[in-house]
């Protein structure tokens, strides 16, 4: 076991995976609710259920085979010779990278919107196109830097976002509870809307793709497993593990409380193209019910 020069505590690096795991949360609810309508807050139940039984337990196996950082690709290349092997691997780090650039620019997209719905900003600075572009640039330039300066600012940034999505479910969690016919009106529309049951059931196992875009924050969990702080490798995996852990949970419990608040509170129409909730689901109701200061 060689130390690496930089070792940061687990919850440090948790954050910096965050920065791709966490950040879809921004988008995952209008998604679902665009797919599935009134059923939007069964469908993240299937991704959670894949995320516990099947990401979780997986991904804490390959910490303990992969432990420097290689990750499941680095596991498959093992098991084709010569050049299959590289050419397999170089397949699957272009789906990797694929699917890393769709979540950065689905974030900087969404964010993007946030801003042009923001009512302190002037009209003439409202370019979504702009402002994205401008979001990615900030971002790609962060990561160009490499993990290891990029995790100082995840710890910030992901605590404060973490932070922020905690008071706003909280709030909208407890304007739920205080009107109780919200949920029977909602549970009514379902029922009418869904005459045969096993629709209900069957409808969220199609649209778990549309969903998953988040878990590819496991496989960077594992692949920045050299920067968790650790005495020897054994103990590098259990880092490693709580930091999976961890971070599954927190996804988990923001994926079904997100989706029903914003399926319950929000209006159908807000979510489609060109509403004030499309891409922003959160945002939208820190505005409606914290206030324009907090929601900005």
């Amino acid at each position: 076991y060689t130390k690496p020069d930089t070792e940061h505590p687990w919850w440090h690096v948790m954050c910096l995976t965050g920065v791709d795991y966490f950040s879809t949360l921004g988008y995952q609810p209008g998604i679902a609710f665009l797919a599935a309508g009134l059923l939007s807050p069964l469908a993240p139940m299937v991704l959670v259920l894949v995320t516990l039984l099947g990401a979780l337990p997986v991904y804490a196996h390959v910490a303990e085979v992969s432990p420097n950082g290689q990750g499941s690709i680095g596991m498959l290349e093992k098991l084709f010779p010569r050049w299959s092997g590289k050419m397999f691997v170089l397949i699957l780090l272009g789906f990797a990278t694929t699917d890393f650039v769709i979540t950065m620019t689905l974030s900087a997209a969404d964010a993007s919107a946030h801003l042009m719905q923001n009512p302190f900003l002037p009209a003439w600075t409202k370019s979504q196109m702009g402002m994205t572009l401008g979001l990615l640039a900030i971002l790609g330039a962060i990561f160009l830097k490499g993990f290891k300066e990029a995790i100082g600012i995840a710890v910030v940034l992901v605590g404060l976002y973490l932070g922020l999505n905690v008071v706003v479910t909280a709030v909208t969690l407890g304007e739920v509870l205080r009107h109780p016919q919200i949920v029977s009106h909602w549970k009514t529309a379902l029922f009418a809307q869904h005459i045969i049951p096993l629709e209900m059931l069957v409808l969220p196992l199609l649209l778990f793709p549309k969903l998953a875009l988040g878990l590819s924050g496991f496989e960077t969990g594992v692949a920045v497993m050299p920067l968790v702080k650790a005495e020897d490798l054994p103990q590098r995996v259990r880092n490693t593990r709580k930091l999976l852990v961890t971070a599954a949970l927190i996804m988990s419990l923001f994926l079904m409380a997100s989706s029903i608040v914003t399926t319950l509170l929000i209006p159908a129409e807000k979510f489609k193209e060109g509403g004030e909730a499309n891409g922003r689901a959160l945002a939208y109701l820190a505005h409606q019910y914290l206030g324009n200061g907090f929601g900005s």
